[in-house]
């Protein structure tokens, strides 16, 4: 396994959403990562590793695992509301476990990501400004703050993204999935934004289940469960493209193989969710293999 080549826990179905679906355990996921050969993850929802620390470093230890980084959602569009507090008291965890990646999600407020207002000049001035408060917030304790265009959140669609850099200096998590839900082309915005790239979310996409979201004939949530993420070249994503791109310019920084999943229940011991993320990784190890 490529050592910049990482996992993360919604893979397995993990999310911070209320009401997403069956959350399995840490320790049957974080096992069943090593399993597979993984050797890094990104660190899942709140409540899903140990908030402590020192307890969140040794249970991936355990695991033979490291710390990437992970995945902070936080409202960044409202004047009065700071959101430096909640992400400087996420930072103790990154810095114990080594993790030196802070992806950004801007959040709505609302629960879920199956709506979102539309933001207006003086929104658009402040979320710009946020993030650059955070992203020197991060690098002031060593660690690189990333924005990651999502589904249901204030930054989704390509001129949203385009808009962002444009008007901040934070660094781009490209997340291949999100971005063709949002109406772009990944592999387009990895050639074109490249020097801008410091982060990677690798998940292929059913393109017509995800013309249906951006249609509002399906809800996000309710697409994932009837499985509009598929292994990596399974798909629509093109994520050839993205890495031949992304290779092409340099980049040094993590490919996490993320592919959204909402289970019903717990799986059986030979089943569940691991199968598929054996595929992708076995697909992306093909695509990083060639010169």
């Amino acid at each position: 396994m490529s050592p910049r080549v990482a996992a993360a826990p919604i893979s397995w179905g993990v999310c911070e959403v209320p009401g997403w679906g069956h959350q399995m355990p840490a320790e049957r996921v974080l096992s069943e990562m090593a399993a597979l050969g993984c050797a890094a993850t990104e660190f899942g929802p709140d409540g899903f590793l140990p908030a402590d620390p020192g307890e969140r470093k040794r249970m991936l230890a355990d695991h033979g695992l490291t710390a990437v980084g992970g995945f902070v959602p936080v409202i960044l569009h409202d004047p009065g509301h700071d959101p430096l507090p909640e992400v400087r008291a996420q930072l103790p965890a990154f810095l114990a476990s080594g993790a030196d990646t802070l992806v950004l999600a801007a959040a709505t407020g609302l629960s879920g990501y199956d709506e979102r207002p539309e933001l207006d000049a003086g929104g658009w001035r402040t979320l710009l400004s946020r993030l650059d408060e955070l992203t020197a917030l991060a690098a002031d304790h060593g660690i690189r703050a990333t924005l990651h265009p999502h589904v249901g959140t204030m930054v989704e669609r390509p001129d949203e993204i385009w808009r962002v850099l444009d008007g901040s200096g934070v660094p781009l998590c490209l997340d291949t999935g999100h971005i063709l839900v949002g109406g772009g082309s990944p592999a387009e915005i990895a050639a074109k934004a490249a020097g801008r790239i410091a982060h990677a979310h690798l998940k292929d996409v059913d393109a017509a289940m995800a013309a249906r979201v951006r249609d509002g004939g399906i809800g996000y949530r309710d697409a994932v469960a009837a499985g509009m993420y598929r292994p990596l070249g399974r798909g629509d994503a093109g994520i050839a493209d993205v890495i031949a791109a992304l290779s092409a310019a340099g980049y040094d920084g993590w490919y996490v193989m993320e592919q959204d999943a909402v289970l019903a229940a717990e799986p059986a011991s030979d089943g569940g969710p691991a199968g598929d993320v054996r595929r992708s990784l076995d697909y992306l190890a093909q695509l990083l293999s060639t010169p």
